[in-house]
């Protein structure tokens, strides 16, 4: 039978679907638009089932505020053709519109949600048969608070962050820390928010790495007081191609190697302490202004930290939550 453009047309908005897939399924259905809306999800679903394995390491990140409240979310695909598709866009922001909507609390919500006639899930799968890839939810997040506020890093849809404020601020400002937060990547507001396995990680492998540091200094004070350049013997590759080039003998190689072994074992049993706790304090507290938004240095103005820009704004101006979502490895 003959299918008009007007159903064609019709059948696209119902379902998102191509021109062509919208005509091929209407004209299987002879021009029953249920059958043809079950056609167009069977042939997503075969899709969705066929690449399930795939990796979907391209998509669309997108973030929105409604003042009080802010979401985001990414629907993930094969390709980065397919993520810039206008439709493919559309999609994601009708998913987080309704995210928001219904202030959804993890992602099984959202795939259930209406859409069209039937629901988000379902939606996602008749993606699939559209573009012909595997396309799937991930990176929900949201916050909430007196002020919120949004940011897609050079409007690409890869990267996208959204922080809450204790109350109203100044809109530039609450611009300026969710660049921050997509540039510096912190893991918690301030340190209270950083577990405390993460900071016992942290004083585990600076207490290791500073024992290393002091055996190693006392190791090179030892090579040099023999008249034998560090530099020279501080791997075996080292001294087996220096002694190649004539710069060090083969009884430099024996001398250094027993100085190595014995200055490294006496240095090791004595470490002080109390010395080695203190310098790993310090890597400690160096992290975790490296880790924490507040302890940051501002990236608009390096001199202050984003505590500082804050007060600056309103002395009872502080970020209460910040969430962050990348599709590209860091």
């Amino acid at each position: 039978m003959a299918v008009s453009m007007a159903d064609i047309t019709k059948l696209r908005k119902l379902t998102g679907a191509g021109m062509m897939d919208c005509k091929n399924a209407l004209n299987d259905a002879e021009g029953d638009f249920d059958k043809a809306m079950e056609i167009i999800r069977k042939k997503g679903q075969a899709v969705a089932a066929k690449r399930s394995d795939r990796e979907t390491s391209e998509g669309c990140v997108l973030a929105k505020s409604t003042g009080d409240y802010a979401a985001m979310i990414a629907l993930k695909c094969e390709t980065d053709f397919v993520a810039k598709n206008a439709d493919f866009v559309a999609l994601t922001q009708a998913i987080l519109d309704a995210a928001i909507a219904n202030k959804c609390q993890n992602i099984d919500e959202i795939k259930a949600l209406p859409m069209g006639n039937g629901t988000i899930g379902d939606a996602i799968v008749e993606r699939s048969g559209v573009t012909g890839e595997k396309t799937e939810l991930d990176g929900y997040y949201f916050v909430s608070g007196a002020y919120t506020a949004v940011y897609n890093h050079q409007n690409k849809n890869q990267l996208c962050t959204i922080a809450s404020f204790n109350k109203a601020c100044d809109e530039k400002v609450a611009h300026e820390i969710c660049m921050q937060i997509a540039a510096m990547n912190p893991i918690a507001v301030n340190e209270a928010g950083v577990p405390e396995d993460v900071k016992q990680n942290e004083i585990n492998v600076a207490i290791e790495k500073t024992k290393v540091e002091q055996v190693q200094k006392a190791v090179e004070a030892a090579l040099k007081k023999a008249g034998i350049n560090p530099a020279h013997v501080d791997s075996e590759e080292h001294m087996e191609s220096n002694m190649a080039k004539g710069w060090i003998t083969a009884e430099d190689v024996a001398k250094a190697k027993e100085i190595i072994a014995k200055v490294s074992e006496e240095k090791a049993a004595n470490l002080p302490q109390a010395m080695i706790e203190n310098i790993a304090k310090g890597r400690l507290g160096k992290f975790l202004k490296e880790v924490c938004l507040l302890n940051q240095e501002s990236i608009m103005d390096p001199k202050k930290t984003v505590t500082d820009v804050l007060k600056e704004s309103d002395p009872e101006l502080t970020v209460v939550d910040f969430k962050r979502f990348t599709l590209r490895a860091e």
